[in-house]
C-alpha cells in the first residue's frame, strides 16, 4: 500500500504495524505543536491511539452512515 502522500518521508517505508506506534506528527501536515495539542486534549501520542480514540471512531461511523441516509 502506498501511503507516501499521507506520511512524512521518514515513515513512508514503515509497515502498517510499525505505523501504529509512530507519532501523530508522522502524518504529513501535522506539526509537532498540533500533535502536542492532541496529546494534551485527548491523551494520545501515536497513530494507533488516535485510531482507537472513541471520538474519532464515532465521527467516522457518522460520516459513513450519513452517506446512506435518505
Amino acid at each position: 500500500m502506498n501511503l507516501n502522500h499521507a506520511l512524512d518521508k521518514e515513515y513512508e517505508n514503515k509497515s502498517l504495524k510499525e505505523l501504529l506506534d509512530a507519532p501523530i506528527e508522522a502524518f504529513q501536515g501535522v506539526s509537532p505543536r498540533q500533535a502536542e495539542l492532541l496529546k494534551e486534549a485527548f491523551k494520545i501520542s501515536t497513530i494507533g491511539q488516535m485510531a482507537n480514540l472513541r471520538f474519532f471512531k464515532w465521527a467516522r461511523a457518522i460520516a459513513i452512515l450519513a452517506e446512506k441516509e435518505e
